[in-house]
């Protein structure tokens, strides 16, 4: 619960209109519970753990995933104690975080985030400008990105080995040529031979 148990009647009212403000504001894309003044009407979380900010965003889809909460304070209600109790706590919810303060207390709420390290999406000033309530951005979260993923580098090409010249096969070693045989000469028979010798001798 907050440590503001009790706030002026003027600034009640002031806060609580601030909230149904914002209600109209967010319905067109988020179921929007509230609970201004001491009520509970929508709760985040369950049992003694429960937590009710200000103005409860869900999805508009079945299921009701939270998708935000917001909190509105006035210029009583910016200070370490209201921090503590309550940013916090909104700020842990891994969903957007958004804080309404008075135009007076813009430099007080941003002291007080950067104390405790509160990542607080979006911090919005107010004021009442005659009958209508005016509203203004002062801080912004940068949105998260997502690094890039690295490609893996390309690994190098691997080169291929040059075509070897093939070893020629070795050539048969030329071995001489055989000889032809001589040709024998035909031996002329002897008895022709001794013929012709008596012939001579008559």
């Amino acid at each position: 619960m907050s440590p503001i148990f009790v706030r002026p009647v003027r600034e009640q009212l002031e806060h609580d209109r601030v909230i149904r403000l914002l209600q109209a504001r967010w319905r067109r894309r988020y179921q929007v519970g509230i609970n201004p003044g001491a009520e509970q009407n929508a709760a985040v979380g369950s049992g003694p753990a429960a937590l009710y900010p200000d103005l409860v965003l869900s999805a508009l889809e079945r299921g009701r995933r939270l998708e935000g909460v917001v909190e509105v304070e006035t210029s009583e209600s910016v200070h370490n104690l209201e921090a503590l109790a309550q940013w916090v706590p909104f700020a842990r919810l891994r969903v957007p975080f958004h804080l309404y303060v008075p135009t007076t207390c813009i430099d007080a709420a941003r002291r007080l985030c950067a104390e405790h390290s509160i990542p607080v999406a979006e911090i919005w000033s107010y004021c009442m400008i005659g009958d209508q309530m005016r509203f203004a951005i002062v801080h912004r979260a940068p949105v998260a990105t997502r690094p890039a993923r690295r490609r893996p580098a390309a690994a190098p090409a691997r080169r291929r080995p040059a075509p070897s010249a093939k070893p020629r096969p070795k050539s048969a070693a030329r071995r001489p040529a055989a000889k032809a045989p001589k040709r024998a000469r035909p031996k002329k028979p002897a008895a022709r031979k001794k013929a012709t010798r008596a012939q001579k001798r008559k």
